[in-house]
């Protein structure tokens, strides 16, 4: 595949509505969310005028080409996944190389974002391929609006492990990320997460945002340990995403030590709480190992 991996766009799109011919390339293309009007109008020139269209889901893609009124005509529309791409990449790749403009498509939201599309956009650019995007919806940013929590340093962390003991593990390595962290989450899932969050992270403020853009969007704020309580009893429906506040990185002396050794005691074992919090907040160890003792004696008590 020859020629610089610039944007494949041969020219701007103009103001007077004339079809635009796309050069060889890929053409990663963002997609409403939930609202079918959150879509941009350089978006729907891209669906309209490539050669072949790839999606994760080619039915939500020809429904939102039918709302816009952007006819497929005689263009191949093929499904590109998890479980297929192996297989579709090398056809693609062999469109692109033959000069043709290719636009894929996500389920929802922006390519490359806990997406299937990463294999595909890196296998272009290692053929030396033109890569651009028509940028738009994307449920993680659109969380960052909402949440009411500092957005000049996030990070991005998709879904964590499904079995606890790897979802523990992530949740320990990002302990020390000095930036808002943001998660995609199933609702079957999510009280757990919470709780798991609050006892690895410590209890940070927080914001559940569910069924974005969509007819029951909702964002509810609080504690991690809020908003496990609030969810573990109301479990939702619809999409999730959680957006967690940094941590403090002042010294351990600030915080209350017994509310952060009861919350670890939750999900953890004496041993395993008194090393987090030992870790996690700067404090000696062997104090810390006495009051979870002490505490979970007292539980057994109760």
């Amino acid at each position: 595949m020859a020629g610089p991996a610039t944007n494949p766009e041969k020219a701007d799109f103009g103001g007077g509505g004339a079809p635009n011919t796309l050069s060889a390339g890929l053409y990663l293309v963002a997609v409403p969310i939930g609202n079918a009007r959150d879509i941009t109008l350089r978006a729907l020139d891209i669906l309209r005028d490539a050669d072949v269209l790839a999606a994760e889901d080619t039915r939500s893609l020809r429904r939102l080409m039918d709302l816009h009124g952007v006819t497929l005509g005689d263009r191949p529309l093929v499904a590109y996944h998890d479980h297929n791409g192996d297989r579709m990449r090398p056809r693609l790749l062999a469109d692109i190389a033959a000069g043709k403009s290719v636009a894929y498509a996500s389920e929802a939201g922006t390519p490359m974002v806990s997406d299937p599309g990463f294999d595909l956009g890196r296998a272009v650019v290692e053929e030396g391929g033109a890569v651009t995007s028509a940028p738009g919806a994307s449920a993680a940013i659109m969380a960052l609006t909402l949440a009411g929590l500092p957005t000049d340093r996030f990070l991005f962390a998709g879904f964590l492990p499904n079995a606890g003991g790897p979802r523990r593990k992530v949740l320990d390595e990002l302990v020390a990320v000095p930036a808002t962290l943001v998660f995609y989450e199933s609702p079957k899932r999510l009280g757990a997460m919470l709780t798991e969050a609050a006892s690895r992270l410590g209890d940070r403020p927080a914001a559940v945002c569910r069924e974005l853009t969509k007819k029951f969007e909702e964002v509810r704020r609080g504690s991690l340990a809020e908003l496990a309580e609030h969810y573990t009893q109301n479990p939702p429906k619809g999409e999730i995403v959680v957006v967690v506040g940094k941590g403090d990185s002042d010294s351990g002396k600030e915080i209350d030590l017994e509310q952060v050794v009861n919350l670890a005691l939750q999900t953890m074992s004496v041993r395993d709480a008194a090393d987090y919090v030992a870790a996690r907040y700067g404090f000696k160890r062997r104090p810390v190992y006495q009051m979870a003792m002490r505490l979970s004696e007292s539980r057994e008590g109760d």
